[in-house]
């Protein structure tokens, strides 16, 4: 079972929102996506749930979580998005940086438009990894 790390500062929108495309669209026989950030936020930010709540995920009841040494060592594949050095190096795991737009503060229009190029990579990321469903 690989472990796919999604990390960005406030693990309250960019993170989560990957990490539940994956979850959604991998084999769970394969891999599972946590998220995880270096400042974490008190919740998701709520645009965030309107955007993931129209594509059929609730992430109402997830709370952001610190980024930690332990948590990054599980991970083969750490996705950054905006952490940049304040996010763990391990050494072994495969490191991408994901240059994509903060949601936070973001109207709704935009954070569609996040939600989706966020979907694009997972799916891309997923296929690279051979992590597809059957």
């Amino acid at each position: 079972m690989r472990t796919i790390l999604f990390a960005c500062v406030h693990n309250a929108g960019r993170s989560q929102m990957a990490a539940a495309l994956f979850n959604r669209r991998a084999d769970a026989s394969k891999a599972r996506a946590v998220s995880a950030g270096t400042d974490p936020g008190d919740r998701v930010h709520p645009v965030v749930l309107d955007v993931m709540r129209e594509v059929g995920i609730d992430l109402s009841i997830v709370k952001p979580q610190k980024l930690t040494d332990a948590l990054a060592r599980q991970a083969r594949v750490h996705v950054t998005m905006g952490c940049g050095d304040a996010c763990p190096y391990v050494p072994g795991a495969r490191v991408e940086d994901w240059p994509i737009q903060d949601p936070k503060g973001q109207p709704i229009e935009t954070v569609r438009a996040i939600r989706e190029e966020i979907a694009r990579r997972v799916t891309d990321l997923i296929a690279r990894e051979g992590l597809a469903r059957g």
